[in-house]
C-alpha cells in the first residue's frame, strides 16, 4: 500500500470530445480509490466543475479546480517585457490551479479573454495574458520556461508524465534537466482522459469525430495505450517508483489548493436607487402600490397578510433585487408596447401579482406561495417570463445594455448525445455505410431507444463486430455533451462581474454572450437566472388585440379578454382549436368534446388533465365521471375537501398533491416543495422513492383508504415523467 497521491490533471466529457468520463465518475473513482484528491482541468473551460462539486457532497474528496489553457504568442502585446530566456515561451498548454478565491477569479477571467476574441468554439490566451494572471494560480507546465518561473515562482511545477511512450525517457531526462536549471520542482502528473480502461474505445470514437475521421484513417491522433486512465494509489507508486519525491509532490500541490465551488458568494445587483432609498424599500413601495391598483383602491385583508408575509421572507432571504429586476423588465415591455406574461411557480406570490409580472390572483385561487419561495429550501426563485417572441431580442439587448455585459450573461445549454445522433456520428467513425444509420436513426425517432433490435430492424446485423461495438459505444455515449449551445432565454446577472464566476464566451448568435455553465449548474450553486422566453402565442395575440381595434375600434390586452365568450367556447368544445396555444395537440382536442369547457377554470383543468400524472394515478376517467354526475363527488378524508373540491374530489395539478402533502401527510410547506422539486428530478436523480412510505403512512394514519394513497403516488410518479 501507499500514502496515496493525487490526480492533478483529468479532464472529463467536457473537454469537448476528448475526455471519456463524466466529471463525477472522477470524483467518485477517486473517492473509491482512495486517492487524496482530484483536480479536473478540462480544455479552455470549466464547464464540469458544478457537477464535481455536487459528487463531491456524497463522496467526501478535494476538488481542485483548473483548467488546461492552450496559449500562443501570436498577437502578444510588444510590451511585454524580455525574460531571462531571451523570448517568450512557444506556443502550448499549460495546466492551471486555483489555490483560493483569488486564483480561480484569475482564471476565469483569462479564460473569458481567451474565449472572448474568438468564435465560438475556440480560444486564443495569450502568454503574456497567463503572466499577468499567474496571482493565486499554480502552473503545471510539460515545457517550464524562465517566463514561466519569473511568473510564477515557487507555483511553477515542472509535469513528469509517464504514458508508455519511446520518447518517455529522452523528454523526462530533458524535462528534469531543464527544471534544475530554472530550479523548478517537478511532480508526476499524468494526462487522464477517462475513469476507466473500458472507456479507452469511447476516448478513441471521441477524438475521431473531434477531428472528423475514421478509426481506419485516424492515425497517430489516436492514443497509443490506454495509460490515459485514472490510475489506483498502487498502480501509480509502481510507474514512479524510482521517484516517489514527485509522487509526494502531487499531495504536496493539493495542500496549495484550498478553493472550494462551496466558497462562492454570489451578490444579486442591487438597482440604482435615488435618496438612499434601500432596494426592499423600493420593492415594498411597488408592491403595495401595484396592490392598490389590482384591487381599485382597497386591498383585502387577506392579500394584505400574505403580501406583509411575502416580503417578510423576501428580505430575509435578501431577494429583493431579484423582484426588482423583473419588475423593471415588465416595465420596459409595457412602455415599449411589448407584450409579456410572466408564468410558473411565480403565479403563486401575491407580491409578482401586485408588481404586474403575473396575472393571476394567487391569494383567490388558493395557490402555494412556497412552490415559488421556501424559507427551508432557501433557494433563489425562478421566473420565467413569456415574451412575444417577435419582439424578445430587444428586451434581451435592452438587459444587456442595462447591466453591461460584464455583469449579464446568458446560460448555457449543453448539446449532448441521443440516441439518433450517438448512432449517426459513432457509425460513421466506425465506418458503417450511411445508409444503414440513417435507417436506424429514423427508427430512433419513433422509439427513442436502441438496442439489438433497433439495429436489426434498421438492416444491421447485431451480431456483426462492427454492429455490436456501434451498439455498446453508442450506448456508452449517451448524455454526453457535444457542443455548448445557448438557454433560450436564461440570465446570469452579478453585482460583481459574472466572469469572476464562471467564464463568458461568445455564441453563435451575434451580440449574444454565454457562461459556460447551464441552468442546473446555477440552480445547484444557489445563482440567481432570470428568463426570458419567446412565446409565439403571445405574438398571436398582440397581432389580435391590433387588427381588432383597427376593425372594431375596441381595445384589449390581457387583462380586458372576455372570459365568457360563447362563440369562442363553442369551438373550443367542437375541437376548433389548430393553432390554439395549449388546447391544439391531438391528445388536447380529443378531450374537448369529452370536458366541454364552458369557462375558464375548465380549460385549466382541461391543459392539466392530458398529463401523465393523472394518466398514471388514474384520476381522469372519475373525474369525467364526476363531472356527467354518473358518480357522485366524495372525498377521501374531510380534510381533504378545501384543497379538491374545485376538481370534485379527484387531484389533478401538482399544486394540489403539493397541499395533499401538507394537510393529509404532515408535510411542511417546505417539504411539499421538495416533494415537487423531487417529482421533477425523479427520472433522473431517484430522489422520490423517499417520500412514498412517508405518504401512504402517514395518510392510512389519518384514515383515508390504501387504495387512495397508492393512486396519488402512482400520480406523483406520473408527475415525475
Amino acid at each position: 500500500m501507499t500514502e496515496g497521491y493525487t490526480a492533478l490533471w483529468c479532464k472529463s466529457n467536457f473537454s469537448f470530445l476528448e475526455g471519456a468520463s463524466h466529471p463525477w465518475e472522477y470524483v467518485e473513482r477517486a473517492h473509491a480509490q482512495g486517492l487524496n484528491a482530484v483536480a479536473l482541468t478540462d480544455r479552455d473551460g470549466v464547464y464540469g466543475i458544478v457537477r464535481a462539486h455536487v459528487a463531491t457532497k456524497d463522496h467526501a474528496i478535494p476538488l481542485i479546480i483548473g483548467a488546461e489553457v492552450h496559449c500562443t504568442t501570436i498577437g502578444a502585446r510588444a510590451s511585454v517585457p524580455a525574460w531571462p530566456d531571451g523570448a517568450l515561451t512557444p506556443s502550448g498548454r499549460v495546466v492551471l490551479l486555483a489555490t483560493n478565491r483569488n486564483g480561480y477569479r484569475k482564471l476565469t477571467r483569462l479564460l473569458t479573454r481567451g474565449r472572448l476574441r474568438c468564435e465560438k468554439g475556440e480560444s486564443e490566451v495569450f502568454w503574456d495574458e497567463v503572466y499577468e494572471h499567474a496571482g493565486d494560480l499554480i502552473a503545471l507546465s510539460r515545457a517550464p520556461t524562465a517566463a514561466l518561473r519569473d511568473a510564477f515562482g515557487d507555483r511553477l511545477y515542472a509535469i513528469a508524465t509517464r504514458h508508455h511512450l519511446d520518447t518517455d525517457a529522452a523528454d523526462e531526462a530533458a524535462l528534469v534537466a531543464e527544471a534544475k536549471r530554472l530550479g523548478v520542482s517537478v511532480v508526476a502528473a499524468n494526462e487522464v482522459l477517462y475513469h476507466d480502461r473500458g472507456r479507452r474505445p469511447l476516448q478513441d470514437v471521441l477524438t475521431c469525430i473531434r477531428h472528423t475521421t475514421t478509426l481506419a484513417e485516424a492515425g497517430t491522433r489516436l492514443r497509443p495505450n490506454d495509460m490515459h486512465v485514472l490510475h489506483t494509489p498502487d498502480e501509480f507508486a509502481a510507474m514512479f517508483e524510482d521517484r516517489p519525491d514527485w509522487v509526494a509532490r502531487t499531495n504536496e500541490v493539493a495542500s496549495r489548493c484550498t478553493f472550494s465551488l462551496g466558497t462562492l458568494r454570489y451578490v444579486y445587483p442591487s438597482e440604482r436607487l435615488p435618496d438612499g432609498t434601500t432596494s426592499f424599500e423600493w420593492l415594498t413601495h411597488l408592491t403595495w402600490d401595484g396592490a392598490m391598483r389590482r384591487y381599485r383602491g382597497k386591498v383585502p385583508d387577506d392579500v394584505k397578510r400574505q403580501i406583509e408575509y411575502e416580503l417578510r421572507v423576501i428580505e430575509d432571504l435578501d431577494y429583493a433585487g431579484y423582484f426588482l429586476t423583473m419588475w423593471e423588465i415588465v416595465d420596459y415591455c409595457k412602455k415599449q408596447h411589448i407584450l409579456c406574461q410572466g408564468r410558473g411557480s411565480a403565479a403563486n406570490s401575491a407580491v409578482c401579482y401586485a408588481l404586474g409580472i403575473t396575472a393571476v390572483d394567487p391569494v383567490r385561487m388558493n395557490l402555494l406561495f412556497e412552490r415559488f419561495i421556501s424559507r427551508e429550501r432557501a433557494e433563489p426563485p425562478d421566473i420565467d417570463l413569456d415574451i412575444s417572441h417577435e419582439r424578445r431580442e430587444e428586451v434581451i439587448q435592452h438587459v444587456y445594455q442595462k447591466y453591461d455585459r460584464n455583469h449579464a450573461a446568458m446560460v448555457a445549454n449543453f448539446v449532448r448525445y441521443r440516441p439518433k445522433s450517438a448512432v449517426r456520428d459513432v457509425g460513421k467513425v466506425l465506418g458503417v455505410p450511411e445508409t444503414a444509420l440513417d435507417r436506424v436513426a429514423k427508427m430512433l425517432s419513433y422509439y427513442s431507444d436502441l438496442g439489438p433490435e433497433e439495429l436489426r430492424a434498421g438492416g444491421l446485423d447485431p451480431d456483426n463486430p462492427t454492429n455490436r461495438l456501434l451498439f455498446e459505444l453508442a450506448v456508452e455515449i449517451q448524455d454526453f455533451p457535444r457542443h455548448l449551445s445557448i438557454h433560450p432565454g436564461g440570465f446570469l446577472l452579478g453585482h460583481e462581474p459574472v466572469h469572476d464566476l464562471v467564464p463568458i464566451e461568445n455564441a453563435t448568435m451575434a451580440d449574444r454572450t454565454v457562461i459556460q455553465w447551464d441552468k442546473y449548474d446555477v440552480e445547484d450553486l444557489g445563482l440567481f437566472k432570470v428568463d426570458l422566453l419567446g412565446l409565439g402565442a403571445l405574438t398571436q395575440l398582440d397581432k389580435g388585440f391590433r387588427l381588432i381595434e383597427h376593425h372594431r375600434g375596441v381595445e384589449l390586452d390581457m387583462a380586458r379578454i372576455p372570459h365568457d365568450d360563447t362563440e369562442t367556447y363553442d369551438m373550443i368544445c367542437a375541437a376548433k382549436t389548430v393553432g390554439v396555444f395549449q388546447i391544439e395537440s391531438r391528445a388536447q382536442m380529443s378531450m374537448l368534446p369529452r370536458l366541454r369547457p364552458r369557462k375558464f377554470y375548465d380549460l385549466v383543468i382541461e391543459v392539466g388533465i392530458v398529463r401523465p400524472g393523472p394518466i398514471t394515478g388514474d384520476m381522469v376517467h372519475p373525474y369525467l365521471r364526476r363531472r356527467d354526475g354518473t358518480e357522485p363527488v366524495t372525498y377521501p378524508h374531510p380534510s381533504l375537501e378545501p384543497v379538491l373540491s374545485k376538481t370534485l374530489g379527484i387531484p389533478l395539478f401538482q399544486e394540489q398533491v403539493m397541499k395533499l402533502a401538507v394537510v393529509a401527510a404532515d408535510y411542511t410547506p417546505g417539504e411539499a416543495d421538495q416533494l415537487r422539486r423531487d417529482m421533477a428530478a425523479w427520472r433522473s436523480r431517484g430522489k422520490l422513492e423517499q417520500h412514498r412510505e412517508k405518504l401512504i403512512t402517514r395518510m392510512l394514519a389519518r384514515g383515508i383508504e390504501q387504495e387512495f394513497a397508492e393512486r396519488v403516488y402512482a400520480q406523483i410518479q406520473g408527475f415525475g415523467e
